[in-house]
C-alpha cells in the first residue's frame, strides 16, 4: 500500500483508471446509449469522469474512507482486513459521489428523465455498488496491488538503494 504522497498519488491514478474504464463502458450499456454516442463523447464522457473520481479519490473519499476503515479496525491486528476495509469504505463513497456524475450523464446523453430524480439515482447507485464492490475487492484492487508493488515500490526501493550506495562512496 502507498506509504507516501507521491505513492499515494500513483495509487490512486492507476486504481481511478482501472474502475472509471470499466465503471464507465458498463454504465453506457445498462443505459443503452454506447451505440448512440460517437467515439469523441465516449472518450470525453470517460476522462470527465476519470478527473472527478481522482479528484474525489484524492481530496475528500480516499483521506476520509482511510480515517472510517481504521476507527473500524482499529483493534485488528490483520492487515488485510485493514486494506479490505479502506477498500469497502472507498467503494461505498465513490460508488454515491460517481452515480450522480451518472446520472448527469445519463440526463445529457438521453433524453431518459423520469418523475423522479430521487428514484432515477438510488437505481444507478444500486446498479453501480453491485458492480464495483466485486469489481475493486476481487479484480481491480488485486491488479492495482500488485502492479502497484512490482513498478512502483520496487522502482522506489531500487533508486532509495542506489542513493544509499552512491552516499557511502
Amino acid at each position: 500500500m502507498p506509504t507516501t504522497k507521491k505513492e499515494t498519488f500513483l495509487f490512486g491514478l492507476i486504481m481511478c483508471f482501472g474502475m472509471v474504464l470499466i465503471m464507465t463502458v458498463y454504465n453506457l450499456f445498462l443505459n443503452g446509449i454506447m451505440e448512440e454516442m460517437t467515439i469523441i463523447a465516449i472518450v470525453s464522457d470517460f476522462a470527465t469522469g476519470f478527473m472527478i473520481a481522482l479528484m474525489l479519490d484524492l481530496l475528500i473519499i480516499g483521506p476520509n474512507a482511510k480515517k472510517v476503515a481504521l476507527k473500524l479496525t482499529k483493534n485488528v491486528n490483520n492487515s488485510l482486513i485493514k486494506i479490505l476495509a479502506i477498500s469497502t469504505c472507498m467503494i461505498f463513497g465513490m460508488a454515491f459521489f460517481m452515480s450522480i456524475y451518472g446520472l448527469v450523464s445519463t440526463y445529457i446523453h438521453t433524453d431518459k428523465i423520469s418523475n423522479s430524480v430521487v428514484l432515477d439515482y438510488l437505481a444507478i447507485y444500486g446498479k453501480n455498488l453491485i458492480v464495483a464492490l466485486p469489481l475493486q475487492l476481487l479484480v481491480m484492487g488485486p491488479i492495482v496491488r500488485f502492479i502497484f508493488v512490482k513498478l512502483i515500490k520496487n522502482r522506489d526501493n531500487d533508486a532509495e538503494l542506489n542513493n544509499r550506495i552512491t552516499i557511502k562512496n
